[in-house]
């Protein structure tokens, strides 16, 4: 006979699950005791957010499960956020909660809200345990939802008298399972549109972020010459700096990319999510559209595709690089003009002086201090358009920014379990200041792990990006400022290292050598947004219209 508990994190050992993030609380007691006496390392957080935050980007970067935990009533509800930010992102995350005895309590609805019913329109399975015996298949059958595609969150609650119950189940290993590839005569249709065009387009989407696909991708881009963008999900699964690479559709229109988007005759979709923002809008008539992934398109008023080839992505880009050649009627001309235009655009103001620093500055500057290899994780706010234009990503997954359910406060928290996965590589985190006070008393906890890590907060005193939307729709400026401490000494308050930079140009050397000192160091950085909205809605919609 083994307890309950013990049954439930050897289930997880079982699966490889490393580390498990969170916050116990009397109900997880026996979880707790079972996690001790484990391989698993429990991670203590300082607020079940983040905890799911961490989770979820163990996920994103593995392609299993990261794990989190949370007691019963407020805790599972901190862990909403975090179960969404999986969900819309793909990210496989697994969460477990505890809830009172279900057979007999004593404290009355103390604290118990539903928790089961509050998580089904988050996650792709939540259950309750009500015997110990179905423990092995309900854990088993939770984390194959959670990673078979398309990843996202998954739920468990074990109540406390569960928990403590013994069973004498026994583990169920996982199968082996192959993904079905797409059905030759949708192959054959794809091709025959592809190679029938005159200025193919390839788009490179957030569900193209795995190995396998990455490679098959640069096979089919090397040997066809079809030029490629990205949405910002699927940023880095293609080497940016590779010749043929058009662009990241950061905005929605009026991008230059968008201009090589309307110039083209047929675009193929590989992994497109539409829970990203559009990366372009479709139009009746205007190409056609090819919708590469592992399900059906999810149609709405800006994607409609003509033609869908369903089953493995990467399998799927391998039979099309097979059944294609090189057209000689193909012709790229104008993207070729599109993309000069592009690279010289990414080079303005990238070399400006002013301070507080412009935003094209800080990028290419945090640009040309990261390696290849080296992972920046943003939060959200008006800095994460200018990443995702003007950072070209040489590897997948070296710049996790979430055009998903952008919430703001994942990027601290993500950068610290990057650096778990990946000890190895040098880790940034760029957070604007509201962002980064959301969920900033994870410094402790970085601090605490002794990760190495580098913090860029970037301080305008307000909610910026909402700030310039309002803005641009002509609304008077209102309840959008904030006070700050002072972020060096808050840093020190925490034990790590604080830096503030008094011009652009003190600001490289000190990144290169926070990147460099191992400990946690945080750089406040003053941004300047003034010019963003002019910028981006009639400086570049206007230079891109002019490429002729």
């Amino acid at each position: 006979m083994t307890k309950a508990s013990d049954l439930f994190v050897a289930a997880l050992e079982s699966h490889g699950v490393e580390y498990v993030f969170g916050i116990p609380g009397e109900e997880n007691l026996d979880l707790l005791e079972s996690l001790r006496k484990s391989g698993i390392r429990l991670v203590l957080t300082r607020h079940e957010q983040a905890a799911g935050f961490m989770a979820a980007t163990i996920g994103r970067l593995t392609g299993r499960a990261g794990a989190c935990l949370a007691t019963l009533g407020p805790g599972a509800t901190n862990l909403v956020t975090a179960a969404a930010y999986a969900q819309l992102g793909a990210m496989p995350m697994f969460m477990v909660t505890g809830q009172k005895p279900i057979r007999s309590s004593k404290q009355g609805h103390f604290q118990i809200v539903d928790v089961v019913d509050m998580m089904r329109p988050l996650t792709k399975y939540t259950r309750q345990i009500v015997s110990a015996d179905s423990i092995p298949a309900q854990v088993r059958e939770a984390l194959r939802c959670a990673e078979q595609e398309r990843p996202g969150a998954v739920h468990l609650e074990l109540p406390q008298d569960i928990a403590a119950d013994d069973s004498d189940a026994r583990l169920i290993p996982e199968s082996h399972s192959r993904r079905p590839v797409a059905e030759e005569k949708a192959i054959r249709r794809a091709a025959d549109a592809i190679a029938g065009a005159k200025h193919p387009l390839l788009m490179v989407g957030a569900g193209a972020n795995r190995k396998t696909t990455a490679r098959m991708l640069r096979r089919f881009i090397d040997r066809l010459g079809i030029p490629f963008f990205s949405t910002q999900m699927g940023k880095g699964v293609i080497d940016e700096t590779h010749p043929l690479w058009l662009g990241t559709a950061a905005l929605s229109d009026g991008d230059f990319v968008h201009r090589a988007i309307d110039a083209s005759d047929c675009i193929i979709n590989i992994g497109h999510d539409v829970i990203e923002k559009p990366p372009f809008f479709m139009r009746e008539g205007r190409r056609t559209v090819i919708h590469v992934n592992h399900s059906g398109a999810v149609v709405d008023p800006v994607y409609f595709p003509q033609v869908e080839v369903v089953g493995d992505i990467a399998n799927s880009v391998w039979q099309l690089a097979e059944a294609i050649e090189p057209q000689p009627h193909w012709d790229f001309g104008f993207f070729d003009r599109v993309r000069e235009a592009l690279h010289a655009q990414l080079r303005d103001r990238a070399d400006d002086d002013r301070f507080p620093m412009a935003s094209q500055r800080l990028v290419a500057e945090v640009a040309a201090a990261m390696g290849p290899e080296d992972i920046t994780c943003l939060d959200n706010g008006l800095y994460k358009l200018w990443f995702a234009r003007n950072f070209r990503c040489r590897t997948p997954n070296t710049l996790l920014l979430d055009n998903a359910l952008a919430s703001m406060g994942a990027g601290l928290p993500s950068a610290i379990a990057a650096r778990m996965v990946h000890p190895q590589r040098r880790v940034l985190a760029v957070a604007g200041d509201g962002g980064f006070m959301m969920n900033s008393q994870e410094l402790e906890t970085a601090v605490r792990l002794g990760v190495d890590l580098t913090v860029l907060v970037l301080r305008d005193d307000a909610y910026g990006m909402i700030r310039w939307k309002q803005a641009h729709e002509k609304y008077p400026e209102y309840g959008m400022a904030l006070g700050n401490p002072d972020f060096v000494k808050y840093a020190e308050s925490y034990g790590a290292r604080g830096h503030r930079p008094a011009s652009a140009a003190e600001f490289a050397p000190m990144l290169r050598q926070a990147l460099d000192t191992p400990g946690v160091d945080v750089i406040e950085v003053a941004i300047d947004y003034t010019d963003d909205d002019r910028i981006l809605n009639e400086d570049i919609p206007r230079e891109s219209a002019a490429v002729a």
